[in-house]
């Protein structure tokens, strides 16, 4: 039996919960950007959304069952051993967190796990060889920009109890090892809503018109001028399966157009590769570097997939 107001919680969510959403019945990874200087409050903005509206869903990272159900690993990717963490989680390499891997065996008690969300930012600043293994971008599933306009709105309201902790008596603050809980912060997703958006992602049909409409997307995109090299299969094999994840939160068991033009703005801002002026394909035929630069001027990722979006024709 599905679970009672499904469809109508997923419509009251914010962009960041969609996306963190869509990751979880997709089992994948998700990148999430904005501006710069509000990289820290997406942080907070993201912690929030896990602490309140995955309920019952998330657990530290390596961390046994006494653990807070709401623990997540957060921190910069440049910090190494002084990554800042939340909840119960204890950076690598500390007493706790080797004592939380090796004492199961001998105590009897549950094997840790790993945490369903870890948030790192600043990969950007970490070392090359970091990079190559954590900014893949074949094994991010998706992406995101979140739009300031949009705000925070779980950060906005949980900001009441911050500032009431900070006007307290106490001259110190320290973060509580467990989460405070924050009332009506947002709609809460339990595993069993995740488990069963799951199963009827695994049952969504895509018809011989739609199929083809995703399949001549993927082709103008190689093709497109602005992109250089082309693109591999994985990122075929991720856009069908967005849309799959897409449908059920519509309370659809079938793709439509507008889902696959919607998976398209996710699956490939970050795949793609911009070409430069030198390399454009035009100039083996006689064109002029000069007008080949004045026509790639201003290109992005997110141009190109809205030239082919409107260039290929959407079935009816």
């Amino acid at each position: 039996m599905p679970p009672v107001g499904l469809v109508q919680r997923v419509e009251e969510l914010g962009d960041l919960e969609l996306a963190l959403l869509l990751s979880f019945i997709a089992n994948e990874h998700c990148l999430i950007e904005t501006e710069e200087g509000a990289l820290d409050s997406l942080e907070q903005e993201l912690q929030l959304v896990i602490e309140t509206t995955l309920d019952e869903f998330i657990y530290g990272l390596l961390l046994d069952s006494a653990a807070t159900k709401h623990s997540a690993y957060s921190g910069d990717a440049d910090d190494g051993d002084q990554i800042e963490t939340t909840g119960h989680i204890q950076p690598p390499g500390s007493d706790q967190h080797t004592a939380n891997a090796t004492s199961p065996s001998q105590t009897g008690s549950p094997e840790p796990r790993i945490a369903n969300v870890v948030i790192i930012k600043n990969l950007n600043m970490a070392s090359y060889d970091i990079q190559i293994q954590a900014l893949e971008n074949d094994h991010i599933f998706l992406s995101h920009y979140h739009d300031l306009e949009d705000g925070f709105p779980n950060l906005e309201t949980a900001s009441d109890w911050i500032e009431d902790d900070r006007s307290s008596s106490s001259s110190v603050i320290r973060k509580s090892a467990t989460p405070r809980p924050m009332e009506g912060l947002g709609i809460t997703f339990s595993e069993a809503d995740i488990q069963h958006l799951i199963y009827e992602s695994k049952k969504v049909t895509i018809t011989a018109e739609v199929e083809c409409y995703l399949h001549n997307i993927v082709t103008f995109l190689r093709m497109h001028r602005a992109v250089d090299g082309g693109m591999n299969t994985r990122p075929t094999k991720y856009f069908r399966a967005l849309v799959t994840c897409l449908a059920p939160l519509h309370g659809l068991d079938y793709v439509t157009p507008s889902l696959v033009a919607i998976a398209a703005r996710k699956i490939y801002p970050h795949r793609l590769i911009l070409t430069i002026p030198e390399r454009d394909r035009s100039l083996q035929y006689g064109s002029d570097l000069a007008a080949v630069t004045a026509a790639l001027q201003g290109v992005t990722p997110e141009s190109v997939i809205e030239d082919v979006l409107a260039a290929v024709e959407t079935p009816l």
